[in-house]
């Protein structure tokens, strides 16, 4: 699950920005009480968070990496915004006792699970932490992504004293899965060489049925999906990513 603590601060600086202005521009539009307290799951280094807030909003972000939360803590400060941190795991973490109007969760959390059983138990938390009728907002890729788009897919990208190589490939005998390997060579000047790191991250994903099935099963209704950050409204069989919108029932 802590994929990104060995380079966590790299990974961070290589996303693409105007990839968080869509979420930030979806969650926007998509936010039904804009005054309730927002939980940002697998917040990350909190980028969108800290846009949501800068938007007015009251934002906690959750992280299972309490490397990624330092940075949280560091991009916040820097953004000066009060940015609450919670570390945990989103499959467990019935002991919190705060709820919340509503929960987002994007950029593929949930598709680092292993399993639906996994994500079905990060949906019941949730549900668990969500106010009657609160809403939760999140996307995953769709199979067209794990089996189409990724396997061969390559990125290159160095500057003067970082390269990074990105090869994704499809998982034989795991359906709708892929894997990342991700190799960055970092300078370091008491060598006066490169340093190699390498992570290799895994994405599962399922059928739109099953996401819909375990969202009820979980506690959820009103469950709506669409594509291309909400502006596809109907998605098809080539749509990327999945963004749901769901209400907790009571």
């Amino acid at each position: 699950m802590e994929n990104y603590q060995t380079f966590a601060k790299l990974y961070d600086e290589l996303f693409d920005d105007e990839a968080y202005d869509d979420w930030f521009q979806y969650a926007q539009k998509n936010i039904q009480n804009p005054q309730g307290k927002i939980l940002e799951l697998a917040g990350g280094a909190g980028r969108l968070a800290i846009r949501l807030i800068k938007a007015g909003h009251d934002v906690t972000v959750f992280d299972l990496s309490t490397e990624m939360l330092s940075l949280a803590q560091e991009n916040a400060q820097a953004a000066e915004v009060d940015l609450p941190l919670i570390q945990g795991d989103m499959r467990e973490w019935s002991d919190y006792p705060n709820h919340f109007q509503t929960i987002t969760s994007f950029a593929d959390s949930f598709n680092y699970l292993g399993s639906l059983a996994e994500t079905k138990m990060a949906f019941e938390q949730v549900a668990n932490h969500l106010e009657n009728g609160g809403q939760f907002l999140f996307d995953v890729i769709s199979p067209y992504q794990t089996d189409e788009y990724y396997p061969g897919y390559m990125y290159n990208f160095h500057d003067d004293e970082t390269a990074f190589l990105w090869n994704s490939y499809g998982v034989e005998g795991e359906e709708h899965t892929v894997e990342h390997e991700l190799i960055f060579f970092v300078y370091d000047e008491k060598i006066d060489g490169y340093k190699q790191l390498t992570e290799i991250h895994t994405e599962k994903t399922y059928e739109l049925k099953k996401y819909i099935q375990a969202l009820e099963q979980a506690g959820f209704e009103n469950i709506k999906v669409t594509g291309d950050f909400g502006r596809q409204t109907k998605p098809d069989e080539k749509t990327p990513r999945w963004f749901f919108s769901a209400n907790k029932k009571g």
